[in-house]
């Protein structure tokens, strides 16, 4: 068995059920107790296994009630557990008191009580319930929400821990089943001889039925040979069972009783523990079709639980996308009721822009022009008449006049110096961009010229 994180073990006692867990990892400490009435549903986060123990295991155990489980007793050649349990498998028939094909079963292998002679017998406790009484046992545990992974007995852990110090019968109270029934323990030579059950009547001599059924086990004993002396008795109990049974048996056997504390429940529930995690599958009373089945369960409970938990987080997803989808589309919105809003002011400053910008296209074309008629007036001669001004486009400038005939030179020489004009140090015209000067002699000598510039600098400057 994989190392164990944590081992659980339910206890169902009349209406009430008790959950011990224990740390599997050292001593078993007690590590919480649950208390609940019979028929609640047990705690989710103690009693199912979830995804933490597939790395952490958790063995869950439950006690089997005692009043339908049949003990015997068997001394064996001590040998493999497969050798053993083949052997245990050809008595079947003989030592079942309930028909094979009904019954589940199990073997335990006590150990030796000191001080033991040394022997090549091992002892086993083989334990018998018939299926039907598992099956309803299990059903019930399946509807308080646990699923135990093994069945097993207090008894057997109370005789275990018991310390046999001398040849007799030990009488365990509420080992056998309800308060008026006891498992009887017969220890000799060291060795478990055989388990019975003793019970006291409702009504009647209790002290003479007690002895008359103390004295047939003790008959058998002897028959089969083991009972070789006088048996000492030990009563195990605790204060209210000695309360009920101590007078009965001191009455019918005549003879001293002793007394001894049991083993605490909770102690007894981590031997329990402590045992099962190193026991051999056989032990377990649980049919193998329902380990099987419960272990399916517990893989597709993994499954349905996996899967929902990615569509949990893909719908959480989706909230978040779909709330961060929404804060902007409420951000877009904003930013376009505001842009609607300022819509009729930005229209406006758009045409208080354009306004602006034809004012001060007029104030340059205005400027322009006076700087070239000023440029004009600078550079021409004296000898010229100047006829046509033509300022056009906010930047063209068409000149053109006549000049005498004798005066042609100074029209070449004005056309060449204009190109040359300067205003506030800068270039006035564009050299690259002059029409070429045209000349024609008209009637009587007279030289009709023109040309046209433009303004170095632009509409945007």
């Amino acid at each position: 068995m994989a190392r164990l994180h944590s081992c659980n073990v339910l206890q169902s006692a009349g209406t009430e059920r008790r959950l011990w867990q224990f740390n599997a990892q050292g001593d078993f400490a007690l590590h919480r107790e649950h208390l609940t009435k019979d028929g609640d549903f047990l705690p989710t986060h103690i009693a199912q296994k979830s995804w933490p123990q597939l790395w952490q295991p958790r063995l869950n155990l439950a006690w089997l009630p005692p009043e339908h489980v049949f003990f015997r007793v068997v001394q064996l050649p001590p040998s493999t557990f497969t050798e053993t349990l083949a052997m245990v498998e050809l008595q079947l028939e003989k030592l079942s008191p309930i028909p094979v094909g009904q019954v589940v079963w199990g073997m335990y292998v006590l150990p030796e009580a000191a001080p033991a002679p040394a022997s090549d017998l091992q002892t086993l406790v083989v334990v018998f319930v018939e299926r039907r009484i598992v099956e309803e046992f299990l059903g019930q545990l399946e509807g308080q929400g646990y699923l135990a992974d093994r069945l097993e007995l207090r008894a057997l852990d109370q005789i275990s821990a018991a310390k046999i110090d001398a040849n007799g019968a030990w009488i365990y109270p509420g080992l056998g089943g309800g308060p008026d029934t006891a498992l009887v323990a017969w220890w000799y030579g060291g060795k478990l001889q055989s388990l019975n059950t003793l019970t006291l009547p409702a009504i009647g001599d209790r002290a003479e039925a007690a002895k008359e059924q103390l004295a047939q086990m003790a008959w058998a004993g002897e028959l089969e040979g083991w009972l070789t002396a006088l048996p000492t008795w030990t009563l195990v109990a605790d204060n209210e069972a000695v309360a009920h049974w101590e007078t009965p048996l001191r009455t019918g056997l005549d003879a001293p009783i002793r007394l001894v504390d049991p083993t605490p429940v909770v102690e007894l529930a981590a031997l329990t523990a402590k045992r099962a995690t190193i026991s051999d599958g056989k032990g377990n009373l649980i049919p193998p079709e329902y380990a099987t089945r419960y272990r399916n369960q517990f893989f597709d409970r993994l499954w349905i639980r996996g899967m929902l938990a990615v569509g949990a987080v893909y719908l959480i997803l989706v909230a978040i996308y779909l709330g961060a989808v929404g804060v902007q589309n409420y951000r877009v919105g904003t930013v376009e009721a505001h842009v609607e809003g300022l819509g009729p002011t930005y229209t406006n400053a758009l045409q208080l822009r354009e306004r602006l910008q034809i004012l001060k296209t007029r104030e340059e074309l205005k400027f322009a022009a006076l700087d070239c008629w000023k440029v004009t007036a600078e550079q021409l001669p004296e000898t010229l008449t100047l006829d046509t001004f033509a300022f056009s486009d906010g930047h063209k400038l068409r000149l053109s006049g006549t000049a005498p005939g004798d005066a042609a030179s100074d029209v070449i020489k004005f056309f060449g110096s204009i190109q040359k004009a300067v205003l506030n140090n800068q270039p006035l015209f564009d050299s690259t961009k002059v029409q070429q000067l045209s000349t024609t002699v008209g009637m009587g000598g007279v030289v009709n010229w023109n040309f046209g510039l433009e303004l170095k600098r632009t509409e945007g400057n």
